[in-house]
């Protein structure tokens, strides 16, 4: 498990570039993740790697292709020091786990072995022995990213064909 980290103010058009956004394929969008700031990203990133950001990760514009090209590159979860309001709920609604934890994020470095108990909100960086207190997802937050994303746990629920 890898940690990718990165500063703040990322921005959605960093995060997969508005020239990639006519593929609505998420594997070729994870291939195009992270490449205007961290080149190797897409080439290096393996499933259950993380990424950490600073404060506003995800600023920009509205589209969901952001955490889609994160989350279909194997990123199990992304922590940061805050988050843009609509890049937090786009997350949710594509199922892609965020911890919002200041102390964490600013603390945790490349290298580093994380644990994170998505139960719990409990963040654990093995490497460091600390660990750190993110708030835990409400019920119907962890279903959905459970789930795989808002559609998929309406239709589980029969609200959605």
């Amino acid at each position: 498990m890898k940690i990718y980290k990165y500063g703040d103010n990322v921005d959605t058009d960093v995060i997969i570039p508005a020239r990639h956004l006519n593929d609505p394929d998420p594997k070729a969008l994870a291939s195009h993740c992270m490449e205007d700031i961290d080149k190797d990203f897409a080439k290096t990133v393996e499933t259950g790697d993380m990424m950490v950001g600073g404060a506003n990760f995800g600023c920009g514009s509205s589209r969901e292709h952001a955490p889609l090209a994160i989350k279909a590159s194997g990123v199990k979860c992304v922590i940061a020091k805050s988050f843009a309001r609509i890049f937090y709920r786009n997350a949710i609604n594509i199922g892609l786990p965020i911890l919002e934890c200041p102390e964490a994020a600013e603390a945790i470095a490349p290298g580093d072995e994380v644990e994170v108990d998505f139960a719990t909100g409990a963040i654990t960086d093995v490497s460091q022995g600390k660990t750190w207190q993110a708030a835990a997802f409400p019920e119907f937050i962890d279903n959905i990213i459970q789930s795989g994303g808002l559609l998929k746990s309406l239709k589980a629920r029969g609200v959605a064909k």
